[in-house]
């Protein structure tokens, strides 16, 4: 038998108040917003014909090339980034996990969580607006009818991550405050 002895700081931060059902599903949502973008990347990458010739592939997505490799990766880095989102309605949104070196164990401090996942949904936000704002205007790579349609409606959801970030982060601010 083991038992697993609590810091006070660590007590602390896990006595604050649970996070509104509101907030938890739309924390939930982040990543299944991001999810459709990813997985069209995804499908570019392994040949899945999502509408672009095989010039515009090879020059603007490096595909075949260095493409197998940054379009995953940018893959992986988006869905983690909405992942993130999860912290703030979940236990290691308020003591990092022991497993992290140098923090672990330790609370997670109020004003960077807030102001790093605010950072997230002003960058987000104001990224997805201006990509909306520019779709009809950039070279697409004469992506055209079906195929840019679906992309349109692939990554339209993305417009929903800031807001709803900031939505969590707002409730995550507020619970930390009334546990003060």
């Amino acid at each position: 038998m083991t038992t697993h002895v609590s810091s006070p700081a660590r007590s602390a931060a896990l006595a604050t108040p649970p996070p509104p059902r509101w907030a938890v599903w739309a924390a939930h949502a982040v990543p299944l917003i991001a999810l459709p973008s990813t997985l069209w990347r995804l499908a570019m990458t392994v040949g899945v014909p999502v509408g672009f010739s095989e010039e515009v592939l090879r020059t603007d997505y490096g595909l075949p090339g260095t493409g197998y490799l940054i379009l995953p990766a940018i893959s992986l880095a988006q869905e983690g980034a909405a992942l993130l989102t999860l912290g703030l309605v979940r236990d290691w949104g308020l003591v990092a996990p022991r497993r992290l070196p140098f923090i672990g164990g330790r609370p997670v401090r109020t004003g960077a969580a807030v102001t790093a996942a605010l950072l997230g949904a002003l960058v987000m936000t104001a990224v997805t607006v201006s990509q909306l704002m520019l779709w009809d205007t950039v070279d697409d790579g004469n992506l055209t009818g079906t195929h840019r349609a679906v992309m349109g409606w692939l990554y339209a959801p993305l417009l929903l991550w800031g807001p709803l970030l900031a939505l969590v982060t707002l409730s995550y601010a507020l619970r930390r405050r009334r546990q003060r």
